[in-house]
């Protein structure tokens, strides 16, 4: 089962790693998978050694490792990217694509079983005009994602709100788990329009979202295939999913048998009795 990380997942990682390499500095780095750098493996280690990291954000899915000297790196994990931290000399699991040496005597490595993991090195400036950042959505979060805006940017569009929900333009962070959890909370159809949605679904779906994605960054994530934190630790979130690969089990609101169909080339697991289409629903 394929499955990348979400928000929750890319903050849990963040957090852990702002607790063991903030404030450490890179004395080496070796990139041992070339084709996930944005620049020329050599310039990327010439440039990143004796850089400090100050700190760890994230905007959306993506980490974005604070340096010295105005830089930033920004990684994605995509499917299945993880960070360790193991004393310098200890064995590397296969697929060890980057390793940051630290000047404490520790590695911070990058793994990645697909090697789909993606790491660009630009000046602060520049974060923002990276494809994939230059266009992304508010964070799902009371202070950022406002009623108006939901409002505004659905009734423009026509689209399945799986779909949209789906598109990081829109709603940073959401992936395919938080997807159909919400529109279950939410009793909303995966194949709504979103032209079709009242103000009263986009309210309840708004405080859905925010809570949902809260609640799953308190819990450390879901692990549904192989995600781990920076400390290796799988997820908890997975033991709460009422909608999301429940497929023929009974719906926990009203009894009737969930379905999985296919909304946006993604797997969708819902109610057909809690989350009924209504309105318009041609394409």
């Amino acid at each position: 089962m394929a499955f990348m990380p979400e928000l929750p997942e890319v903050q849990t990682v963040r957090q852990g790693l702002n607790k063991l390499v903030k404030g450490s500095k890179i004395k080496s780095v070796e990139v041992l998978y070339p084709k996930m750098i944005n620049i020329p493996a050599e310039d990327f280690e010439k440039k990143l050694a004796g850089k400090e990291i100050i700190q760890i954000d994230r905007r959306g899915k993506y980490l974005l490792f604070r340096l010295s000297d105005d830089l930033t790196l920004v990684s994605h994990l995509r499917m299945e990217g993880k960070y360790e931290v193991q004393s310098e000399g200890t064995e590397r699991p296969k697929h060890t694509n980057v390793v940051f040496h630290l000047t404490d005597g520790r590695e911070l490595r990058y793994k990645d079983t697909r090697m789909f993991g993606k790491m660009a090195l630009v000046k602060n400036e520049d974060v923002y005009k990276l494809s994939g950042l230059n266009k992304i959505g508010p964070e799902p979060t009371e202070q950022d994602l406002k009623f108006d805006y939901m409002k505004e940017i659905m009734h423009k569009s026509h689209r399945k709100i799986k779909g949209f929900l789906l598109d990081q333009s829109k709603i940073a962070g959401l992936g395919n788990i938080y997807c159909d959890e919400v529109l279950w909370l939410s009793k909303i159809n995966p194949e709504q329009l979103t032209n079709e949605l009242s103000d009263d679904e986009i309210r309840r779906l708004r405080a859905n979202i925010i809570k949902e994605i809260a609640a799953a960054i308190k819990d450390h994530g879901t692990t549904v295939h192989s995600y781990s934190n920076a400390y290796g630790e799988a997820g908890q979130f997975q033991n709460q999913l009422h909608a999301y690969g429940r497929k023929d089990e009974k719906c926990e609101c009203c009894g009737t048998t969930m379905e999985k169909i296919k909304v946006a080339q993604r797997g969708t697991t819902f109610c057909p009795k809690c989350q009924k289409l209504h309105g318009d629903l041609s394409d």
